[in-house]
């Protein structure tokens, strides 16, 4: 079954940039997101992506500033995060999905998580 794993998290100050790979073993049904969770808080949608097309949709509150892709031959997706702002600061998990789906629930497979800290 469909198997994934999150690296690249790490601290960075405030406008910096990061790039999480998420290494997916076996092709989702129909895609991979990009979940986060601060402490205290849900976990909330991120970006997400078609693994077919690449096709993708983020969050409101990081458009503009993240890129979701997808490298089929490597079977990774890659979430760059540019302008990092403090509140980005969270626990980012994938996951795959067989639906076109924002919600958590209709997410398996997680991955382990990977720590973003971005300091003010």
């Amino acid at each position: 079954q469909v198997q994934l794993g999150e690296s690249g998290g790490g601290l960075v100050p405030a406008g910096g940039s990061l790039r999480l790979s998420c290494t997916v073993s076996g092709r989702p049904s129909r895609g991979v997101g990009w979940f986060r969770q601060a402490p205290g808080k849900e976990r909330s949608f991120v970006a997400r992506i078609t693994w077919s097309t690449g096709v993708t949709y983020y969050a409101d509150s990081v458009k503009g500033r993240f890129t979701i892709s997808r490298d089929v031959a490597k079977n990774t997706v890659y979430l760059e995060m540019n302008s990092l702002k403090p509140e980005d600061t969270a626990v980012y998990y994938c996951a795959a999905t067989q639906y076109a789906s924002r919600a958590p629930t209709d997410y398996d497979n997680w991955g382990q998580g990977t720590q973003v800290t971005v300091s003010a």
